[in-house]
């Protein structure tokens, strides 16, 4: 009888020659509740595999979706002259990510991350032609609807993350998530810096309308992350890590299901709500601060480079900010972020509208808190479940962090237009300091063996004359 690494190494009908290369692996069958050893030479091999295709694949699917996202309200205000219409348009790629996020984690615990991946980053590229579209008829209908699609990108983008972490050890966990995590720096910067002065214009020389070259540029890099995935995430790693359900035992659950799993389990419940946090945060302090510096007469060169600021805090120290939580502790690494959260939105609040220093600064802290408390949050959330459990529960905490982040985003502009940008940002500063109470009593709520309350799981493993 093989052995359970081995067997799952070596089963595929790939195989032709006996040995384990990792090339040679097809689709491994496992039964659900197996566990793999993360030490074997061969799933050490997949796992950097996984890693370069994922990091490629980011690279592409954050160029295309900054790319287009970047001249999104501009197109909008073109087409309808209605700024009120382009805030419409910019919000519906987070309500695109938050509606896609479970539907595609759904999907992957079904059948593996490859065919989730790979469909949210087809629907993204079929949202960015959607914008195409609307640039050259001037219809405004098109706009919204292909830029929530291309919120299915972002969702698909941030899903890569645990796909990262589906094969990793434990201690490393964190520090290979952060490592995917900054892949987003080159394409998401590169993006922002690039849309309005290098894709927008090959766009107008071969005679498309103002802002297409953009989106027509993130639909071909969306398709090109769909091809990157298809052909080399294999073998699947969920389906090799054992998180993939048969005919006869679905891993997939409704969303009050997976909700329940982590509305009981504390790690869970604080994991979600740094994530939430941290995407308010970021979300709805962003939405607004072009145009306060804006009012303030500071030129367009200046808002460019606030935002390559912040997206390098979000995206820049992630390996580091990884590493820290492997090496420190999920925990501290929370209280970091709401700290920093809280530090970055009093000091960009505080600030004048023509305050250069002071904005730039605040956002780029705020840029560094969301990457402390998504990475942080996305190791705890993954350390909370056992294997089969996680592609659901990720997806519901991703769908709950989008959501949050959409009304943050909508009710920004409310309380900036009754209220002040001192305002929002005090709001944001708020939320930091409850994700550092959250953490303190959920530290405080938990014995040495662990947390008190802390759900029960059933696995019912598969004998391995079974599974082979």
């Amino acid at each position: 009888m093989f052995d359970r690494v081995s067997a799952v190494c070596c089963f595929g009908s790939a195989i032709t020659d006996g040995n384990c290369g990792v090339t040679q692996v097809d689709e491994p069958v496992l039964g659900i509740g197996e566990q793999l050893s993360t030490d074997h030479p061969d799933i050490e091999r997949v796992q950097r595999r996984t890693v370069q295709t994922l990091i490629a694949s980011q690279m592409c699917g954050g160029i295309g979706l900054v790319a287009g996202y970047s001249v999104t309200a501009l197109l909008a205000d073109d087409i309808t002259g209605s700024k009120t219409l382009a805030g419409l348009a910019a919000a519906s790629l987070s309500i695109g990510a938050a509606i896609a996020s479970f539907p595609l984690a759904r999907m992957m615990a079904r059948s593996g991350r490859r065919p989730g991946l790979m469909t949210g980053y087809v629907l993204a590229s079929i949202g960015a032609f959607l914008a195409v579209l609307a640039a050259i008829t001037r219809q405004f209908l098109f706009l919204p609807v292909g830029v929530a699609l291309i919120g299915v990108g972002n969702a698909t983008n941030m899903a890569t993350r645990y796909a990262a972490a589906d094969l990793a050890k434990p201690d490393r966990r964190a520090s290979t998530i952060g490592l995917v995590v900054a892949a987003t720096t080159i394409g998401s910067g590169f993006g922002s810096l690039v849309s309005l002065s290098v894709f927008d214009p090959i766009g107008r020389s071969v005679g498309l309308p103002d802002y297409a070259g953009s989106f027509l540029t993130g639909a071909l890099l969306f398709l090109l992350a769909a091809a990157i995935v298809e052909i080399r995430l294999r073998p699947d790693p969920l389906v090799l890590a054992g998180g993939v359900g048969s005919d006869d035992q679905d891993t997939r659950m409704p969303f009050r299901v997976a909700l329940r799993l982590i509305l009981a389990n504390p790690k869970a419940r604080l994991a979600v709500l740094a994530m939430m946090v941290s995407q308010a945060t970021m979300v709805g302090t962003m939405t607004l601060t072009p145009l306060h510096m804006n009012d303030g007469g500071q030129s367009n060169g200046a808002i460019s480079v606030m935002l390559f600021s912040h997206i390098l805090g979000m995206y820049a120290l992630s390996p580091l900010v990884g590493r820290l939580a492997d090496q420190v502790g999920r925990y501290p690494m929370l209280v970091f972020s709401g700290v920093l959260c809280a530090a970055g939105a009093l000091w960009a609040g505080f600030t004048p509208p023509e305050g250069f220093v002071g904005i730039t600064g605040g956002q780029t802290v705020i840029g560094l808190a969301w990457c402390f408390g998504i990475i942080a949050a996305s190791g705890l959330l993954t350390d909370a479940f056992p294997v089969e459990q996680r592609a659901s529960v990720q997806g519901a905490g991703d769908m709950c962090m989008m959501a949050f982040g959409a009304v943050a985003g909508v009710s920004a502009g409310a309380i900036v237009a009754y209220r002040s940008y001192l305002d929002l940002n005090l709001a944001a500063a708020i939320l930091g300091v409850i994700l550092v109470f959250a953490v303190l009593f959920t530290l405080a709520s938990t014995d040495r063996g662990g947390p008190r309350g802390q759900t029960v799981f059933v696995v019912t493993p598969v004998a391995s004359e079974e599974a082979f």
